[in-house]
């Protein structure tokens, strides 16, 4: 599974880089998460500079897309040349967003006037936006998931890889990256979250995606 973590300037580096460590995580199993960007480098919103590993039009190609949050994302939604690169598709794709990558998702209309999370500070841009926001750390709509709060990062990567592989793929990923002496609880308590385990659910994208 091919993952893009699209990444602007001034990302937030927890965003970006605690979803792809965890997604990496399955590199044995065939999975790859890309910092994927418009430009040839970016520097977060504290000051570090990476470059990138796919360029933007990947997003057309990766089985799934999570769009990380970052101190430019207003100005990004609106810009008009650069929102029209975004060619996502929820029919075939996992599209995921993080706090203000939410309101990515909405002005790209991918949100609707489904209830979604992001940050508190986002919240009346994306409400501005049309999107009800509600007050909970993860919300997943079909193919669509959307996350609030920097450490919701987890949440994210794990809804992914439920979805795309399996719960059990899942627990595991987060069992490694958990503090050690919670990982249990840890798992326990972002599989609940996220609600991988609702029966069908996996099963139904999978099959669906593969034809």
């Amino acid at each position: 599974m091919q993952v893009a973590i699209l990444t602007f300037d001034g990302f937030n580096e927890l965003d970006s880089f605690v979803a792809a460590a965890i997604l990496n995580r399955l590199r044995p199993h065939g999975w790859a998460a890309h910092i994927t960007s418009p430009d040839e480098s970016v520097t977060s919103m504290n000051g570090v500079t990476v470059h990138r590993q796919r360029p933007i039009t990947f997003v057309e190609e990766a089985d799934a897309v999570l769009i990380g949050s970052g101190i430019r994302t207003r100005e990004i939604a609106a810009d008009a040349g650069l929102l029209a690169r975004l060619r996502l598709d929820p029919t075939r794709q996992l599209i995921a967003a993080q706090c203000s990558g939410t309101l990515l998702l909405a002005k790209l209309g991918l949100i609707g006037d489904l209830p979604a999370c992001t940050d508190l500070t986002t919240k009346p841009w994306v409400v501005e936006a049309g999107v009800t926001v509600i007050d909970a750390p993860f919300a997943a709509h079909g193919n669509v998931a959307t996350a609030g709060g920097c450490l919701a990062a987890p949440y994210l990567a794990a809804w992914m890889i439920a979805r795309l592989g399996s719960t059990a793929m899942a627990r595991e990923a987060l069992h490694y990256v958990a503090p050690v002496g919670e990982k249990a609880r840890f798992a326990d308590h972002a599989m609940a979250v996220i609600g991988a385990a609702r029966a069908g659910d996996d099963l139904a994208y999978r099959t669906s995606h593969r034809g």
